[in-house]
């Protein structure tokens, strides 16, 4: 047995460049894993992924031409069936051992070669037998085969090969794109594989225009990145592409000056490595006057429509440079330049008018559209769902603010949608909220108006930053509020893998607001404040949204690095000033660190459930009539209650939670000795009422800052 390194191209028309990365990577993977599992390949064998435009390979180290035999035990039926009284053969055993290819012309010999063990509570009989290791040839067509199914193909495609064979005649393939080569190289020997109507060899095609060779002619398996680059002029690696060309990009915004830089835009940059197999960056630009379009326009139309990277200065600002990563290298780029200015002029004109065109009419004026446009069908307009934000604006910012914030937050939620049924976010929508704040300033409405709403649609992502003002603050959470309300208020809930409406996105919004900004708002108050705007179009589902938002509070705090147990902790009281948590947090962290915290959380878990089962019978208040304490461990425990309870209270009252859970520590020893000494289901009615006040107020005393039973282990 031999091993040497292993080479699979798969060659095939342009693949579909958003898919690409996943795609190689999904080959090479599936590919090396089938390998490993047949024996072929060991553990430590390195498989190395190539994903061009139009390939798909992988390099695998440490392939045997054929797998190690294995030997194998197999489990044949229990000695009771397989034997008779005397220790013979039975039919049954025999036809099993033929099945399995063992020699039965002697059958007491055949029985004599098999084991006997205890299987379970009966005995059983094993055949030992060893299976022929896997030929490379037969262990890669597997391989390649499950590779190919496996891919993770975007849409497939269905085409025609004609049949090899002595009547004419045609064959359906289903793939991503049409397969034109195969190549399978263990070091310099072809493996007679095949695929999608190919066979094996050991040539491939290289670049459309500059490769220096056709066919291209690999000499081994560990010269296919080398021999591609020199003579089929095809980095084949997407990760050394895509790294030659953010090289390329910086070094020609160099080459600019200035400070200028290629917008950072990392699906972008994918994309672009998906669509080029040898990589060219040039520098282009276009007319100073498109500069007067907001910046986001022309970014977004340059890189969504034609791929460019566009070139800001220093301070940000969009210049008239942008660079082109180009498919070819010609010695004149003049063409290459002057096709890619040439295209992307009416693009940006297009840009440029509809700015033009949008500025003609007020936002004000564009309101009384939005009741032309459906939002839902159970829902209404988006005319209808304003109203609705600004009625739940209006109510936020009266908490938060002045006349002055209630009236900025109205006119910011009224406004906020018209830019919807502008001509730039129709034909732009990535750019809804970004043009409203430009026409609101266009408009005369001023910076705090128009930055609400182009904000108002924050935070749309993780990282994503937060609205700058309050207004926009107010608006966001408005605008985030009505569509959690309305959505739950008419039972249309994500699934695990279905969130059209982007629920889960539009809680944690709400969250980071409630706790960056410290936010003085109760989360339930916050809900059932924003049902009433719904009219009767809705069930209030109020307790399941906050459900809803305590898992995605508890999910978000847990990334965080606070355990499960603290979170847990903290949440099972569903505290309402969310801004509050994390200080909440930090003192249940710093109480579980003292030495007392076991013990005090087990108590804590132990009264819980004593009172739980006594307020079966009826509330238990917790109140204590001193006169009826008749123990001196319940009589101390009293005593140290209104010793320490006042003062932790009023450390609680001032936001140190962490000194008043430190106070309470100090109730170890009393807790513990009442526990020892005290039967609290005492026989007289009275005594008992008044040891379960006791324990009340104990509890009430203890679970101010959060659940300490949820500590006990």
């Amino acid at each position: 047995m031999t091993t040497q390194n292993l080479l699979v191209e798969l060659f095939v028309e342009e693949l579909p460049p958003k898919a690409l990365q996943k795609l190689g990577d999904a080959f090479a993977t599936v590919l090396g894993d089938q390998l490993k599992a047949q024996g072929l390949a060991t553990a430590a064998s390195v498989v190395t992924p190539f994903a061009s435009p139009r390939r798909l390979a992988a390099h695998v180290t440490a392939v045997a031409d054929k797998a190690a035999d294995k030997a194998v035990q197999q489990k044949l039926m229990p000695v009771t069936v397989g034997l008779d009284k005397d220790g013979n053969a039975t039919p049954a055993l025999l036809k099993k051992l033929q099945a399995l290819g063992a020699d039965v012309s002697d059958p007491a010999a055949a029985v004599a070669a098999l084991k006997r063990a205890q299987d379970g509570k009966a005995e059983a009989l094993f055949y030992d037998s060893v299976v022929p290791g896997a030929a490379l040839a037969a262990g890669l067509q597997k391989a390649l085969d499950e590779a190919i199914a496996k891919l993770p193909i975007p849409k497939v495609m269905s085409y025609q090969l004609e049949t090899d064979c002595e009547l004419p005649g045609w064959t359906s393939v289903n793939f991503v794109r049409p397969a034109h080569g195969l190549v399978a190289l263990h070091g310099s020997t072809v493996v007679p594989v095949k695929a999608l109507g190919l066979t094996a060899g050991n040539s491939t095609t290289g670049h459309r225009f500059e490769a220096a060779v056709s066919p291209v002619v690999l000499a081994d398996a560990d010269s296919y990145a080398a021999t591609l680059k020199k003579d089929g002029a095809v980095i084949a690696s997407f990760a050394e592409r895509k790294a030659e060309i953010a090289r390329q990009l910086a070094a020609a915004a160099a080459k600019v000056g200035n400070g200028a830089r290629p917008i950072e835009d990392d699906a972008l940059l994918d994309e672009v490595t998906a669509l080029v197999e040898r990589p060219n960056v040039v520098i282009c630009q276009f007319e100073e006057q498109f500069l007067g379009v907001p910046q986001e326009c022309l970014i977004l139309t340059m890189k969504a429509n034609q791929k460019y990277f566009p070139l800001l200065d220093a301070a940000g600002k969009l210049t008239n440079k942008f660079l082109v990563v180009s498919n070819i290298s010609p010695d004149d780029t003049s063409f290459v330049t002057g096709g890619n200015e040439r295209v992307v002029r009416p693009r940006l004109a297009d840009a440029k008018f509809f700015f033009d065109q949008d500025r003609k009419k007020t936002l004000a004026s564009r309101v009384e559209g939005l009741g032309k446009v459906v939002y839902h069908n159970k829902l209404g307009t988006q005319g209808e769902r304003v109203e609705r934000v600004r009625a739940i604006a209006k109510a936020i910012a009266t908490q938060l603010g002045d006349a002055a914030l209630v009236a900025y937050a109205d006119l910011a939620a009224q406004l906020a949608k018209t830019d919807l049924v502008t001509d730039m976010v129709g034909e732009f929508p990535e750019l809804q909220g970004i043009m409203g704040g430009y026409y609101a300033l266009n408009d005369g409405l001023g910076e705090t108006v128009a930055h609400a709403i182009e904000d108002h649609y924050k935070p749309r992502f993780a990282g994503d930053a937060l609205p700058r003002n309050t207004a926009g603050v107010v608006v966001a959470l408005a605008d985030k509020l009505e569509t959690l309300v309305g959505m739950f208020g008419i039972g249309n809930l994500p699934t695990g893998d279905r969130d059209p409406f982007a629920l889960r996105r539009h809680a944690l919004g709400v969250i980071r607001m409630l706790v960056e900004k410290d936010l003085p708002l109760d989360l339930n108050a916050l809900l059932a404040g924003a049902v009433p705007a719904f009219g009767d179009k809705i069930t209030d589902a109020s307790a399941a949204l906050a459900d809803f938002i305590y898992d995605r509070l508890a999910g978000s705090l847990r990334e965080q690095g606070y355990s499960a147990q603290e979170v847990d902790a903290v949440l099972a009281l569903r505290p309402q000033r969310l801004a509050l948590v994390e200080k909440q947090l930090a003192a249940v962290r710093a109480f579980a660190s003292l030495p007392e915290a076991p013990a005090l959380a087990a108590a804590n878990k132990r009264v819980g459930n004593i009172l739980k089962k006594a307020e079966v019978e009826g509330p238990v208040d917790a109140h204590v009539n001193p006169e009826l304490l008749q123990e001196k461990a319940e009589q101390d425990l009293f005593a140290a209650l209104q010793r320490f309870v006042p003062e932790a209270n009023a450390q609680f009252d001032a936001g140190d939670y962490t000194a008043s859970l430190q106070t309470l520590a100090v109730l170890r020893a009393p807790v513990d000795a009442f526990f020892d000494d005290v039967m609290v289901n005492a026989e007289q009615l009275d005594v008992r009422m008044n040891r379960l006040g006791l324990l009340k107020m104990l509890h009430n005393a203890m679970n101010r800052v959060a659940d300490l039973s949820r500590l006990a282990v």
